[in-house]
């Protein structure tokens, strides 16, 4: 028989097939663990072949064998080991493998012992299966069902938060009316200082309010294109100078899609609120913060990051509820507003905003992603130029709450006005129809129950198409108020507002609707 002619043996033939199996195999000799053969696949999953140095309790580490939290997988719940106890086939499928390039795999290991006639274990075959692409599916479903929980979670919050601002704004306006007119007439020193300490109450009362209706995403104001970069360039040197004790870097791209869709105040205040939320995370080792823009696709990019200690995952999906701060103790101690309020102003402008940290979970960087605008950013507006006179004529004060409307109308006559009130959008009509030739124009709240300030602007504009309206609401303006605006009413005021703050936007309203009629 010639080379050529040789039969191969029995295990020839059977290592032929185990290396090209598309499964990995790894057997070892008991009960130490030394190996005694690998296969191509497994080298392909370990990203290295058979080693020397490993045996029982000394495999984790050569062949970067960890768990799916990333932590050394326990030596003692390994599969070799576990068939050596359990005498019986097991189940591995929790394990994830770090490749000596740093790249990993998960795997799922099947371990069987091997005995002789007398029923001692001689050897242990494993096999591994790479059941990456199914976790990562898993993952990225798991992950997907805990930000619609979150969204869902943040919703009901929203609207819970919504309602109690646009509540509460009502009441605080009719204290700051009924306080200006007290103060118009009071010579008292004392009493005036008086005075004035309700009105700043009202006023840190209202900002408290607007924090919620950024979260409950009931706050956008008239939609137009600005220049994120702008926005950030002229808060440059506040946040700089304001907020010491850190160092503040500022990295803005020079591109001509840095224009998103919105209101320029608002997105001031989520640059502030990011910066003041990561400059408090690094402030008391002097660390640093950097405020980023660019552009990724159609969406444009603001990054605030820090190296701080990072946030915890236990916590990462609560950060952005109202009322959750990590910040208990101190002068610093947090509202619990700031994130919220990001979270509900970036959403109400198309956007989404999400955390990153370091691989060592030390740093975080806040993302939110604007969809950018098509038309470029407009020249800042210098102001309508309108004049507070004393004003003429009768006006409709329309609101369901009879203290706001009571107040209401007690300004406007105040300042000259004569006053029809209407407790109900129904009632409006009844006496807009009555004494149309009279009204002047209409003040007109939007959240009413039954007939709304929406039906109440299109019934009475049935009656005259000209109708004078400046609207009013405890919320700021949405895609409601803006669609009146757009149909042709004359104004309008979030709650709560000063009488001076009235004066001139009624001015203003008349002014405009008897010039176009």
């Amino acid at each position: 028989m010639t080379k050529g002619d040789e039969v191969p043996s029995d295990q020839d033939i059977i290592h032929a097939l185990a290396d090209d199996l598309p499964v990995g195999i790894w057997v070892a000799r008991a009960p130490n663990g030394e190996e005694i053969y690998t296969n191509h696949t497994f080298a392909e999953i370990m990203g290295q072949g058979q080693r020397d140095d490993v045996h029982v309790g000394a495999y984790s580490e050569p062949y970067g064998i960890l768990t799916r939290d990333g932590r050394p997988y326990p030596e003692d719940r390994l599969p070799f080991v576990r068939a050596l106890v359990e005498k019986r086939v097991v189940v591995n499928d929790d394990i994830m493998i770090r490749r000596p390039d740093r790249t990993t795999v998960h795997v799922r290991a099947f371990g069987r012992p091997v005995m002789n006639k007398a029923g001692v274990i001689t050897h242990v075959v494993i096999a591994f299966f790479d059941i990456t692409k199914q976790i990562e599916a898993e993952q990225a479903s798991a992950e997907a069902d805990a930000r619609l929980r979150r969204a869902q979670r943040l919703e009901a919050v929203g609207t819970l938060a919504g309602g109690i601002a646009h509540d509460f704004n009502n009441l605080i306006f009719g204290i700051k009316l009924l306080a200006a007119e007290l103060a118009a007439t009071e010579a008292d020193e004392q009493k005036l200082a008086s005075l004035k300490m309700i009105d700043d109450v009202t006023e840190r009362s209202a900002v408290l309010t607007r924090s919620l209706l950024g979260f409950a995403r009931r706050g956008k104001h008239r939609a137009m294109p600005v220049a994120l970069n702008e926005v950030i360039g002229a808060m440059r040197e506040l946040l700089t100078r304001t907020l010491t004790g850190v160092e503040i870097e500022f990295d803005l791209a020079a591109t001509e899609r840095g224009t998103v869709v919105g209101d320029a105040s608002q997105l001031e205040q989520v640059v502030m609120n990011l910066v003041v939320n990561a400059r408090d995370a690094v402030k008391d080792k002097g660390g640093r913060v950097c405020v980023r823009t660019r552009t990724r696709g159609s969406q444009v990019i603001l990054e605030v990051s820090d190296d701080g200690p990072g946030i915890p995952p236990e916590i990462r999906d609560r950060v952005f509820e109202p009322y959750f701060t990590t910040k208990t103790h101190g002068a610093n101690r947090g509202t619990g507003l700031g994130l919220a309020t990001v979270f509900g102003i970036v959403e109400s402008h198309g956007g989404t905003i999400e955390i990153d940290t370091g691989l060592d979970g030390e740093g975080a960087t806040l993302r939110a992603s604007f969809p950018a605008a098509t038309q470029p950013a407009d020249a800042p507006n210098p102001g309508s130029g309108v004049t507070i006179e004393p004003g003429t004529g009768t006006i409709l004060v329309v609101d369901d709450d009879p203290i706001v409307r009571a107040a209401v109308a007690k300004t406007l006559r105040g300042l000259g006005y004569l006053t029809h009130e209407a407790g109900s959008g129904m009632e409006a009509v009844g006496l807009f129809r009555v004494h149309r030739a009279m009204i002047r124009a209409v003040v007109l709240d939007m959240i009413m129950p039954g007939m709304n300030g929406a039906a109440t602007f299109a019934a009475m504009r049935e009656i005259d198409p000209n109708v004078i309206v400046l609207l009013m609401s405890g919320y700021a303006v949405n895609e409601d108020v803006q669609a009146l605006l757009d149909a042709g009413a004359r104004g309008f005021i979030p709650k709560p507002y000063s009488p001076d703050t009235l004066s001139r936007a009624l001015a203003g309203a008349i002014t405009t609707g008897e010039s176009r009629s």
